[in-house]
């Protein structure tokens, strides 16, 4: 089962270069760097069978792995066991030594035992042949050089791990996923700041894999890390807006719309399940959990600052608008056209609500109400206008529109205190003083105590921050009085 989510279009004017960058890196990393994996493997072989170290090796790995079953309860290297007795009852030296030199566990077990499973003359026989195929092939093999080996973390695996690749299925899985996602996320974000929360999201649930399991000596590698932290992004981007999804199912596959928040606890359920129940599969079940968990946490603590979704990224695209709402907002532009508001203004409306999520609809309509300030409609237009602003993190239209309400409208019928103080702390997150003080001023005028006093101690506060005493000292006689 695959779903994901399929809000955006991709605007090829405007090109994802960010994440076609990552897929390119990938690519050249698999194909170029990668690609001298086999030869080091097969020059690894050739060398081992040369110094013919599975005759002292290919019994204690069955030791090994019958007591890893019985003692440690790995129920899952008993497949193991039996494909090597299988490979060793026909003969297949090559795939016997392939066995024996990747399982890097076997090795450590090795070099802390060897003094008791080996004679001390087949033990310096193996430790003058064994490392050194270790150190020149094994080690040097793309997934231990620059893979996540939890056993033996380094500073830069958590970014390195993210580039390499097992297979060209893998590969191809991922690098389609990361473009379905990538491109929405880089267009929320810009490039920089989309390049950055992509190593971020990959480093953090490559630790997580790395907590979860210890001294493990296997390597972690792939992008499937970093691509569910973009998926945890992605939701937490859109929070409980209803976007669309894609699912994939067997043979069908089809399109909903939910919440995009409601399909986090999803995808973590259905990942921490696979981890606990589907067995041995090769997949990093707890990297996917630790992706989506740092792609939607870094987005809650950093949606001010560093992954601040760019304003313009929610408005509706008009060339991917689908046929009907196209059809149906040119009819209510036409009508715009011959100035026939009145009947404009009820195609909106019903336009507004099968597509809620439309900033732009609301601003035709307060467009609209504005023609007539005098009447209560155009209140209840700015303040929904208001609303969507600030919801959408768009504070300087939030302002606006609560500018030139006061000019035009205030005086017909005030807006209420919870607006202008919701200007105010808007205001002093912008730093923009002087309309804080503005809306503090319309906030006196309606006479609620409560909020009064709540706006008069954040101002002092702000203008004591600053060093500003003259306007602190002038707020504090309000508090006072």
């Amino acid at each position: 089962m695959l779903i994901i989510p399929a809000e955006k279009s991709i605007d090829w004017k405007h090109p994802p270069w960010a994440t076609f960058t990552i897929m390119l890196i990938c690519l050249l990393v698999f194909v170029g760097y990668q690609s001298e994996d086999d030869a080091k493997l097969t020059e690894a072989v050739d060398a081992y069978l040369e110094a013919d170290l599975a005759q002292l090796e290919a019994p204690v790995y069955e030791a090994y792995l019958q007591r890893q079953i019985r003692f440690e309860g790995d129920a899952d290297r008993a497949r193991d066991l039996n494909q090597f007795q299988q490979l060793q009852a026909e003969d297949e030296q090559e795939w016997v030594a392939v066995t024996l030199l990747l399982d890097e566990g076997f090795y450590q077990y090795l070099q802390a035992n060897q003094d008791v499973l080996w004679a001390p003359r087949e033990q310096a026989y193996w430790q003058a042949h064994r490392p050194a195929i270790e150190d020149q092939y094994i080690r040097q093999m793309s997934g231990q050089a620059l893979g996540l080996v939890p056993g033996r973390l380094t500073l830069y695996s958590p970014i390195t791990y993210q580039f390499l690749h097992g297979s060209w299925g893998h590969i191809i899985g991922n690098l389609v996923v990361l473009f379905l996602l990538g491109f929405t996320v880089e267009k929320a974000l810009g490039a920089a700041r989309y390049l950055l929360a992509y190593l971020l999201c990959g480093a953090l649930s490559g630790l997580v894999f790395a907590a979860v399991s210890g001294n493990s000596l296997v390597p972690l590698v792939g992008a499937s890390g970093s691509i569910a932290g973009l998926m945890g992004l992605y939701v937490a981007m859109f929070g409980s807006r209803r976007i669309r999804f894609f699912y994939y199912l067997g043979v069908y596959f089809n399109y909903f719309r939910a919440p995009a928040l409601a399909l986090l606890p999803v995808w973590l359920a259905k990942e921490l399940y696979d981890y606990f129940y589907a067995g041995a599969t090769g997949v990093a079940y707890m990297a996917h959990v630790g992706g989506l968990a740092a792609g939607a946490a870094l987005y809650w603590v950093f949606r001010r600052s560093l992954l601040r979704v760019q304003d313009t990224f929610f408005e509706p695209e008009g060339e991917t608008e689908d046929s009907k709402f196209t059809a149906r907002y040119g009819q209510a532009m036409t009508s715009l056209g011959r100035m026939d508001f009145a009947l404009a203004e009820r195609q909106f409306e019903a336009l507004t609500e099968q597509y809620p999520e439309r900033t732009v609809l609301l601003e035709h309509l307060y467009q609209l109400a504005k023609l007539r300030p005098d009447l209560p409609a155009y209140r209840e237009r700015a303040r929904a206008l208001m609303n969507a602003a600030q919801s959408q993190r768009q504070p300087e239209r939030m302002v606006a529109v609560w500018q030139e309400y006061l000019g035009k409208g205030e005086a017909h019928h005030p807006l209420a205190a919870e607006d202008h103080n919701r200007v105010l702390f808007a205001s002093l997150r912008q730093q923009d003083f002087k309309v804080a003080e503005k809306a503090f001023e319309r906030l006196r005028a309606t006479a609620n105590p409560l909020l009064v006093d709540e706006a008069c101690r954040l101002l002092v506060q702000e203008f004591e921050k600053r060093q500003m005493e003259p306007k602190a000292r002038h707020y504090r006689q309000f508090l006072s009085a």
